[in-house]
């Protein structure tokens, strides 16, 4: 497989001591390094969450470290597109303790252990890579490594819906997470058995049909029917970009970096945020024209 670049993979140091840690002896200081700082940190939040630990780390609870595991994904999404290597490595770490908090959590309560964790990964990743791992020929290109993923995901959910019993196969979908991706991957679903919309221009009309009643919503001051309207906007949007093969979660933050980059240019030219208090409406206006031109002419 092939990277961006058309050039062949490397392997990261990590990955090659992770590598050697399988197959070496355990005595080996390559392979106790990373066991000995990966154990400790399990040592650390286990101790913090024992009696006599942190009051407040003792008090959690699945339900309420869920936002914290949130704000910490997104704060690793902020490093890496303002490309702060060294705060991705903070940010990094974060996350990791969210997986941890849960193993950790999980265990006290007899659901699973951490090793269940990394097991079920490690024979994740063996079973959806067949081709690396069981000889399976055909697999090349990184397009066909993403359908033979979506296929045996496929067969695992298959497996996992005789289980579980779930009653439609929009289930498999999380209701917890963030509403553009939910969206997006209920339409996905949707696609799968073909109800869906043959292109992108359909989908702008159903858009132009919404905006419409969302409009008569408002003409007619119902604020229950705004919201749901509204709502049915912002679907319609979502399942636009998928159409159009946009991510819509990263478009959209994409647009609100723009607006912070052109607001600051705002302030900037305004000399200061306090003095855009001091501005008419037609002047804040002036001030985003020209905070836009310069954004554009920097960019050419």
């Amino acid at each position: 497989m092939e990277n961006a670049k058309g050039t062949q993979p490397q392997y990261t140091q990590w990955a090659r001591n992770a590598a050697k840690i399988v197959s070496m002896n355990t005595t080996s200081n390559e392979a106790t390094v990373l066991q000995k700082k990966f154990a400790r940190a399990v040592a650390i939040l286990a101790q913090l969450r024992a009696p006599g630990g942190c009051p407040w780390d003792r008090e959690q609870t699945f339900n309420t470290i869920r936002r914290y595991t949130l704000e910490e994904t997104y704060e690793v999404l902020d490093a890496i597109e303002r490309k702060d290597w060294p705060g991705l490595k903070d940010e990094l770490g974060d996350l990791l303790l969210q997986v941890l908090f849960y193993a950790e959590m999980a265990q006290e309560a007899g659901y699973f252990h951490l090793e269940d964790v990394i097991e079920n990964l490690n024979a994740k990743l063996v079973r959806r890579h067949p081709h690396v791992f069981a000889n399976q020929t055909g697999v090349e290109s990184a397009d066909q490594v993403l359908a033979n993923w979506e296929q045996i995901k496929k067969q695992e959910r298959a497996e996992s819906l005789e289980e579980i019993k779930q009653t439609s196969m929009l289930d498999a979908v999380p209701r917890t997470l963030p509403a553009l991706m939910e969206a997006s991957k209920l339409g996905s679903k949707a696609a799968s058995v073909g109800f869906d919309w043959e292109s992108a221009e359909p989908v702008i009309e159903k858009l132009e049909e919404e905006l419409s009643e969302l409009r008569h919503a408002i003409v007619a001051q119902d604020v229950a029917a705004r919201e749901e309207e509204l709502g049915d906007v912002l679907f319609t949007v979502v399942n636009l970009a998928r159409k159009l093969g946009v991510q819509a979660e990263f478009s959209l933050r994409s647009a609100n970096a723009k607006f912070r980059r052109r607001f600051a240019e705002m302030e900037s030219l305004a000399a200061g945020a306090k003095e855009l208090t001091n501005h008419s409406v037609a002047e804040l206006e002036e001030l985003w024209n020209q905070a836009k031109a310069r954004e554009r002419k920097e960019v050419n």
